[in-house]
């Protein structure tokens, strides 16, 4: 019987840290989640920003792709990663009393985990370059601008929101002559327009926001870029690259009769009008047709409200729907159901862990949910006040494609004083004029390469949701990343520069296994959500989530199985007597005959060849085989070894650019 098997390389030791994998931005929260249980949260905060300029908001409210991947997932429940991150960013990040712990990061990197291409200092190596001095919180980080790489060029931003803020951030480290234009009176796009402040405090934003301009990024608002000004305007002020940013900030518009009446609005429209401050009088019975965050927010929010006077493509169209639903909870309703075209099975958004507990909690404050129904026709006497829905036969077609199909004889009639809809929304690029060479895609999104976020325009670059429609911030946060990284190698073309190339460093520390220990019990502790109001308490903008103490942080960090963690099996000193097998609590070790291995004949030969010169040839060869999928690094095999042939190793793997001046 032959054994499917492969020889370990970089990218498979990469590829073992999956929450790290993950991660749109490739933030190391394997280690950031040891370092807190290592009792290390300082270092652990490090960790989290050096790749992310909005980590704060992130422990508020990221979807947390790497809960996803999480390899603790796969065994009951991921690691709370998202909360952690939280944890630790209450105690060193913008919102705690510790601001400037951040700054260190910009000349020096922290000496843990993987460190990846994006991750501070963004500077790359440059010989000829002076050492930088420390940043100091009280100096103005304008004083290092003449060292970096992009001194003296103009790099404008088209929009402020997490695209829009992140790369500004990396081109303004780079050095570049920054500025932002955003056509709202205040930064942050729709983390600031879109998010419920009972999710993301406005103060701390705005804190993570101004951190970012005291790089020396300008902030223009109320600028809106028009037909009159427009990108042709800017080159003349002497901009060299632009990146577009802009969101999308219109509803998408729902072809069904009595779509008119007062009372249906746009998710968008609701959730912008909410976060401004601006009371809407939605009635008490709310539908919220959609079936993601923006629908649970937008429930949640009207309900809230009407709490309050009782008392005194993840699929962007379904997250839309969810932050509505939880919106409408505090905008005056008392009784909220919404209504999805998807089963519960078929809801991309709960096929996510942060998705589930979002459902859950909107579940606890009384949002209702009915599946398998879409808007047949609004009815009411300029008014809304009846919903009719019918019943969905199937919402995608063969192919896997968006269609969904109807029996208009199945309908189901709800009273409604309004419905809220949560079907997508679309970007606004009337400023785009055909001389720009902007090119779109059919579905009215900017068409961009999708490695470089190269648009059709030299030196013009996009990214967000207007590039790649909704989207999860984080993932918006990466694309700002690369565009910086694009715009910074567009600009550096040019007489005596060859560019940059990446440097890759693999660090491996041989743990003594007297001292490897996983904490006892650490497979049996269970993933538990962090602490949330009680739902009579949940009115106005209160926080929900109230966030782990340093007890519960710790427990919950020590759930993680440490990835970076490698068992290296050394056949030189083994002595075939099996017992790391015989202890393996997961089954992850087998020894088995060298000829049942399934490999390509090259590699065969080349082991045969170097087991053969060691042995002398001639022997029966076997393999030790390991399922890096099942090992929760326990490290029991090592313990049990007798000759220390098998041993507990970190591997720490470290990317930077180095640039090459000739």
């Amino acid at each position: 019987m032959s054994v499917a098997v492969r020889l370990p390389d970089l990218e498979h030791w990469k590829a073992q840290v999956k929450c790290q994998t993950g991660c749109p931005v490739a933030t190391d929260a394997g280690r950031y989640v040891q370092l807190i249980a290592e009792g290390r949260p300082e270092e652990a905060f490090l960790v989290a920003r050096a790749p992310n300029p909005f980590a704060s908001v992130c422990g508020r409210v990221c979807a947390a792709p790497c809960e996803d991947a999480c390899r603790r997932g796969s065994i009951d429940a991921p690691i709370s990663i998202r909360a952690l991150k939280r944890h630790v960013c209450e105690a060193y990040g913008v919102e705690s009393i510790r601001p400037h712990t951040q700054d260190s990061l910009r000349t020096a990197p922290i000496e843990e985990g993987n460190r990846y291409l994006g991750h501070l200092p963004l500077l790359p190596r440059l010989p000829l370059l002076p050492r930088l001095p420390i940043v100091q919180p009280d100096r103005p980080f304008e004083a290092l601008a003449a060292s970096r790489p992009g001194a003296g060029r103009k790099a404008a931003v088209v929009g402020s929101g997490p695209a829009g803020l992140a790369a500004a951030h990396d081109l303004a480290l780079l050095g570049y002559q920054v500025t932002v234009f955003e056509a709202a009176d205040e930064p942050g796009g729709m983390m600031r327009f879109g998010i419920p402040e009972y999710r993301l405090p406005r103060t701390l934003l705005r804190a993570e926001i101004d951190k970012i301009l005291g790089l020396g990024v300008e902030l223009r608002l109320r600028t809106s870029l028009i037909p009159s000004y427009g990108l042709r305007e800017l080159r003349a002020e002497g901009f060299e690259a632009f990146f577009l940013s802009v969101g999308v900030a219109k509803g998408r518009d729902l072809q069904v009769p009595g779509v008119e009446l007062d009372g249906v609005v746009k998710a968008i429209d609701f959730l912008l009008n909410v976060n401004r401050g601006y009371r809407l009088d939605l009635g008490r019975r709310v539908v919220v047709v959609g079936g993601g965050f923006v629908a649970f927010d937008a429930a949640r929010t009207a309900l809230r409200l009407g709490q309050e006077e009782v008392g005194r493509e993840e699929d962007a169209r379904l997250k839309e729907a969810l932050d509505s639903a939880r919106a409408a909870l505090r905008g005056g309703a008392t009784e909220v159901t919404v209504v999805s075209l998807e089963t519960f099975d078929e809801m991309p958004v709960l096929r996510t862990t942060q998705g589930h507990e979002e459902f859950e909690e909107a579940q606890k404050e009384g949002v209702q949910f009915l599946t398998r129904r879409g808007p047949l026709r609004f009815l009411g006497d300029g008014r809304l006040a009846t919903v009719e829905l019918r019943k969905v036969l199937s919402v995608f077609d063969a192919q896997g494609r968006f269609a969904p199909s109807y029996d208009d004889g199945d309908v189901t009639r709800l009273e409604a004083d309004a419905c809220i809809l949560a079907i997508g929304q679309r970007p606004d690029l009337a400023f785009l004029r055909p001389d720009d060479g902007v090119e779109l895609t059919p579905g009215g999104t900017i068409r961009v390469d999708p490695l470089t976020l190269a648009t059709s325009a030299s030196g013009i670059f996009a990214g967000g949701d207007v590039a790649f429609g909704p989207r999860n911030l984080i993932e918006a946060v990466a694309n700002g990343k690369r565009a910086a990284r694009s715009i910074h190698e567009h600009l550096s073309q040019g007489p005596g520069r060859n560019g940059a190339r990446r440097s890759v460093v693999l660090d491996v520390e041989k743990i003594p296994t007297a001292s490897y220990r996983m904490e006892a019990g650490f497979e049996l502790f269970d993933r538990e959500p962090p602490p949330t109001l009680d739902v009579g308490r949940r009115t106005g903008i209160a926080e929900v989530e109230t966030g782990y103490g340093p007890d519960e942080a710790r427990r919950q960090a020590a759930r993680c199985l440490v990835c970076h963690v490698q068992t290296i099996y050394d056949p030189e000193s083994c002595v075939l007597c099996g017992r790391c097998v015989d202890v393996c609590p997961e089954y992850c070790l087998a020894l088995v005959p060298f000829d049942d291995l399934d490999l390509p004949e090259e590699e065969r030969a080349a082991l045969a060849v170097f087991a053969g010169s060691a042995e002398g040839g001639g022997l029966p060869l076997a393999a030790m085989i390991k399922d890096d999928e099942r090992c929760i690094r326990c490290g029991l095999c090592a313990v049990r070894c007798p000759t220390d042939a098998m041993t507990m190793e970190r591997f720490s793997i470290t990317e930077r650019w180095e640039e090459e001046i000739v």
